[in-house]
């Protein structure tokens, strides 16, 4: 088939390499002209593992082409996907002006069917926005799908590739038609494709990553619980994960839930209840925890150090989860600030994220070049994103570098025992506190 692929960013760029990869002739259109130059001529624009390989295999083979021309880029579409973004608006609501601004033009340029995607995750009625712009400028056929993508940053090609499921939100029996045909060779495996209406579907991807966001807040909540009755997190999680009515994903305890997609949706869903008069009170205590739940690590930190001015700490971790260079409201980021307004200095180091932080924090901290690099002179290790090379460190570099052997451990990366017997002050989240003794 032949597609085309409205928007470059992370969405987009998987969406159209991915389909490249199965044969089909996709052409990427963003208004960046130096992001589509780069593009263009083999340099990636996102870090995601695996993408690289197949975007250069198949830009090399001529199955994916960007543009900056929205015109010529759908010319030949069977079907054009919107992989726009939808930032959240003063209000929380996600703000749709890219998506309704595309698709005015597309309703002053379409010269024959094509069937138009909603990729991008949009509120309830976007469909119906979205055909209502188009027809406005253009009187002949055409479908609006809702296909909402469920990638997971760090593995979003295999989520791609092999997908649990395929939702489509389609009222047209054509339109049925086309989509299933494109995402036949994705779910060979008998991985359901689900057909509903548009509506449903858009519902679908906000109450989707809004249970995830909960499940993970319950059980952060559960850790903080553990913290005062002296029961241990793990122990908790391994317990209730073993319930296949529960599951074992998404019951780590940490600081908190970052990135494009949770903290985004959850509050785009409440905005959508309370636009129906629906006050949707679990959403919003998820959002309350989460906020309080970054900077968590902030009270043990000041209870062992006192005055933190003058204070020196490396923090390992930028990203908001690991195998990814994204820091949108990233945990590590509210740390950082929280920290320097409390007169301390910070080195920070993060295998990926660093640029990002760099574009965003500028100097307010300082950028090492090695995990260990991070360490020297510092009073104390903070980790805020489970990297798998922060897991298994080289600890006699860590104790002949620190000033102090104290760590805190924003997501639970090491063995208590083991590292008491190191001879660390250790505090984590929702395990047994650090030895007392230990303790200044």
């Amino acid at each position: 088939m032949k597609i085309a692929v409205i928007g470059t960013g992370y969405v987009g760029l998987v969406t159209g390499t991915c389909f490249a990869e199965t044969g089909n002739d996709v052409m990427c259109v963003d208004i960046d002209t130096n992001k589509v130059q780069k593009l263009s001529n083999g340099q990636i624009t996102i870090y995601e593992p695996g993408l690289e390989k197949l975007f250069l295999r198949n830009l090399k083979e001529e199955r994916l082409k960007f543009t900056t021309n929205l015109e010529d880029g759908i010319r030949d579409a069977q079907i054009v996907f919107l992989a726009l973004p939808t930032p959240p608006g003063e209000d929380g609501s996600a703000d749709l002006k890219y998506i309704l601004g595309v698709s005015d033009q597309l309703g002053k340029i379409l010269k024959d069917y094509k069937v138009i995607v909603d990729k991008s995750t949009v509120p309830v009625g976007t469909a119906e926005k979205v055909r209502t712009a188009i027809a406005k400028n253009y009187k002949g056929e055409f479908d609006v799908v809702s296909n909402p993508e469920f990638l997971r940053e760090g593995v979003a090609v295999d989520d791609f590739m092999k997908p649990d499921r395929v939702v489509i939100g389609a009222s047209s029996e054509r339109a049925r038609k086309t989509m299933g045909e494109l995402y036949a060779p994705f779910v060979r495996q008998g991985n359901p494709v689900i057909y509903m209406d548009e509506r449903s579907a858009e519902l679908t991807k906000y109450a989707a990553n809004s249970f995830l966001a909960t499940k993970i807040t319950f059980m952060n909540e559960v850790a903080l619980l553990c913290e005062r009755l002296g029961a241990d997190v793990d122990m908790v999680r391994r317990g209730i994960g073993s319930d296949e009515r529960i599951g074992k994903r998404f019951l780590f305890p940490g600081i908190g839930y970052g990135g494009s997609c949770f903290p985004k949706d959850v509050q785009a869903l409440v905005k959508s209840s309370q636009e129906v008069s629906y006050d949707f009170r679990i959403l919003n205590a998820v959002m309350d925890v989460n906020e309080k739940q970054k900077l968590h690590l902030m009270p043990k930190i000041k209870k062992y150090f006192g005055d933190l001015k003058g204070k020196h700490f490396a923090l390992w971790g930028l990203a908001f989860k690991p195998n990814t260079d994204d820091i949108r409201e990233a945990p590590s980021l509210y740390m950082i600030d929280a920290l320097v307004q409390e007169g301390a200095t910070v080195t920070v180091f993060d295998p990926e994220a660093m640029n990002n932080v760099r574009s965003v924090v500028g100097n307010k901290v300082v950028y090492a070049e090695s995990q260990y690099e991070a360490l020297d002179g510092a009073d104390a290790l903070i980790i805020a994103t489970e990297w798998n090379e922060f897991r298994t460190p080289n600890f006699l570099k860590i104790v002949t570098t620190l000033k102090n052997k104290v760590i805190f451990d924003g997501r639970n990366l090491f063995d208590i025992a083991a590292i008491r017997e190191l001879g660390f002050y250790y505090e984590s989240i929702g395990r047994a506190p650090a030895n007392p003794a230990d303790k200044k």
